[in-house]
């Protein structure tokens, strides 16, 4: 069976996704920055009939129409990807084909839909319904599927520039006089592989199908969900919990799989009056053990209404993020401790609520740390030195670190250690370091607490800012 490929271009995807999701009267493009100058990314149809083209300064296209209402360019990655899941419909093999197009590998497919111009019918009427211009073209390769749908035409009379080369090469082709690929057809191959390397002569064997170009369609991203179906009605929270656990079964072997953990989990509990009740819960790191995971659903379904019983449950991983293999039989690490620690506060009080202490590049004490919610933070060691508590500088009185007075009461010193000289960086403005160098001691007390003194040289005072455990 002779291979067809269907390529699909559309010339003002980035705009015309801009304008589905917001509308605008008149003439609109899309901008993006280009050295020091703004230039039209992409335009609407009522722009280019306006007298607009890609690639021209912003201040030139203003001045032909002055109405012109701008915006960003965004990346439209993600409504490309839509629009290749979406051809699915027409073969099973799908791939991005550059920033503005896709190509499909319809190899025996078009029969199911009346024919190849049937084919490419439905698919423009659907697209032009969904607000998307589109051009498309069915050949026996890829390069010529893709050459046809942007130029149109027959093969020969294509320009040089629809073999996918280099704008500057196309460029030189045509101060040689070749601008059309059927000047290239008639010529010995040796000269122009040794004039224009290698590439011209790969893409030319791509367009006439002397090179195979295959469609590499991505990989579906795995799904993360099991569904259980029951015979009889539930209502017992032993039962849904029987039922529950047989989905982390099947879950979590999945995961592993994949070498991925849930970060978020959602249990769908439907009814037999078919209302369906969900119960969520997030964790802290990601997970995979099914007894850890059941143990924080089981106090939410205590509270579950189950009506005249249940008769159905869905478990999905809503997010999911990756996980390397664990030694078997190795026991719990404090840090899995912790992680289960936040994961049950944070299901009750909200994990933006639960904060931790994340270490910064910093050797100013205040800076040294900042406070993050505890599912985002990094943990690691704090710099060495610091007390386990550190406050706004106090002043303090009498000869430190002698003997001094903070807070109303008298210390003596039993042990000193210092001076640590931390000077304030110099590139920001920090009233708090304001008078400048500060010596650093660490003072033990004969009453007991141990302290963190320093000294200002350039304005002498003593400030207490710290205590150790």
């Amino acid at each position: 069976m002779a291979r067809r490929l269907l390529s699909i271009w559309f010339p003002r995807l980035a705009s015309e996704a801009a304008l589905r999701a917001s509308p605008v009267e008149g003439a609109f493009a899309l901008i993006q920055r280009s050295g020091n100058a703004d230039h039209v990314q992409c335009l609407s149809l009522a722009a280019e009939r306006a007298g607009l083209h890609r690639g021209m300064a912003l201040a030139d296209a203003r001045a032909i129409c002055p109405q012109l209402v701008t915006r960003p360019a965004e990346g439209i990655a993600k409504v490309q990807e839509i629009l290749r899941r979406w051809a699915v419909r027409y073969a099973p093999h799908v791939a991005v084909d550059g920033p503005d197009g896709l190509i499909a590998d319809i190899t025996g497919a078009a029969h199911l839909f009346g024919g190849e111009e049937a084919l490419r019918l439905d698919l423009h009427r659907r697209l032009d319904r969904a607000g998307f211009t589109s051009r498309s073209a069915i050949a026996g390769t890829r390069g010529a599927a893709h050459a046809l749908a942007r130029h149109g035409g027959t093969i020969p009379d294509l320009p040089v520039a629809a073999l996918r080369i280099e704008p500057i090469m196309a460029e030189g082709l045509g101060r040689l006089g070749l601008k059309r690929v059927g000047d290239l057809l008639a010529l010995p191959r040796a000269p122009l592989i040794q004039r224009f390397g290698p590439e011209l002569a790969l893409r030319l064997d791509q367009l006439l199908g002397r090179q195979p170009e295959p469609v590499a369609a991505p990989a579906a991203a795995p799904r993360f969900a099991v569904r259980m179906a029951l015979p009889d009605p539930i209502g017992l929270h032993a039962d849904v919990m029987a039922g529950l656990t047989r989905l982390l079964d099947r879950l979590c072997a999945t995961l592993s799989r994949h070498q991925m953990g849930a970060r978020r989990l959602r249990l769908e509990l439907r009814r037999v009056d078919r209302a369906t009740i969900p119960v969520e819960i997030g964790l802290a790191q990601p997970l995979r053990d099914p007894d850890r995971i059941a143990r924080l659903f089981a106090p939410k379904l205590e509270t579950v209404d189950a009506g005249f019983g249940i008769d159905a449950l869905r478990l999905v991983a809503t997010l999911a993020e990756p996980l390397a293999p664990a030694q078997m039989g190795s026991s719990p690490s404090q840090e899995d401790a912790m992680a289960d620690l936040i994961t049950r506060l944070g299901n009750r009080l909200g994990f933006h609520n639960i904060l931790r202490i994340e270490p910064t590049d910093s050797l100013l004490p205040e800076r040294s740390f900042r406070l993050v919610p505890a599912t985002e933070a990094k943990p690691g060691p704090l710099p060495p030195g610091l007390p386990a508590v550190i406050f706004p500088p106090e002043r303090v009185g009498g000869a430190p670190p002698d003997s001094f007075q903070w807070r109303g009461e008298k210390f003596e010193s039993y042990r000193a250690t210092g001076p640590q000289r931390i000077a304030p960086d110099w590139w920001e403005e920090d009233p708090a370091w304001a008078s400048g160098l500060r010596d650093y001691w660490r003072v033990q007390t004969r009453q007991g607490p141990r302290l963190w003194l320093f000294h200002t040289p350039q304005a002498p005072a003593w400030y207490v800012q710290g205590q150790f455990a």
